[in-house]
């Protein structure tokens, strides 16, 4: 792993710049291939992912894991990361201070990525990344959106965005999978 990852992964773990830090068990950095083409980003770490320090390693992980090759992916291919870097307090909605203080670390990271393509998990994610990449006024429900890729230009270069349901929804709707899964099928007629 190259110094400067370790050096942010650390700076994750020591982390206390706001009030989940001394709530945690474990902060999760996120992981993955560090010169992905796809990148994929979740609000917070659950339970599993606290105890572990892994992301998406419970069963919206499962889930995920399970959509992945729909997309011709496998996780060692993508990075996974979240907004938050610490989990709240019984998976409630991140807040916008937590969010503020948090995504400079998560901003790093696709700046060192440089992936081409954000999926983002959720409508937290999909909110923060649309802003951040300069689609605020396409911004709307999850349900609207969910499947489509916006296109636009980042300092690195063309970024294709595409708004996803979380994985976890799964786990309280069965029938948001088959919508996650043909969202995920789209993601292999992506050009590369």
């Amino acid at each position: 792993m190259p110094e400067e990852i370790k050096k942010l992964n650390e700076k994750i773990r020591s982390c206390r710049k706001c009030p989940l830090g001394s709530m945690r068990l474990n902060a999760v950095p996120g992981e993955g291939f560090l010169s992905a083409r796809v990148m994929f980003i979740g609000e917070a770490p659950g339970a599993s992912e606290d105890e572990k320090g892994i992301p998406f390693c419970g069963r919206a992980g499962s889930v995920l894991d399970e959509l992945l090759p729909l997309a011709g992916l496998k996780r060692e291919e993508v990075f996974i990361g979240n907004i938050l870097k610490c989990r709240p307090p019984k998976n409630r909605n991140p807040q916008s201070s937590e969010i503020k203080t948090c995504t400079p670390y998560l901003n790093y990271q696709i700046n060192y990525i440089k992936p081409a393509v954000l999926c983002c998990l959720g409508n937290f994610a999909t909110a923060y990344i649309m802003k951040k990449f300069g689609l605020a006024a396409k911004i709307q429900g999850i349900t609207k959106i969910h499947g489509k890729i916006f296109i636009t230009d980042f300092s690195y270069g063309k970024v294709r965005i595409m708004p996803l349901f979380h994985p976890a929804v799964v786990t309280y709707d069965i029938n948001k999978k088959s919508i996650l899964a043909r969202d995920f099928r789209q993601l292999k007629n992506i050009p590369k």
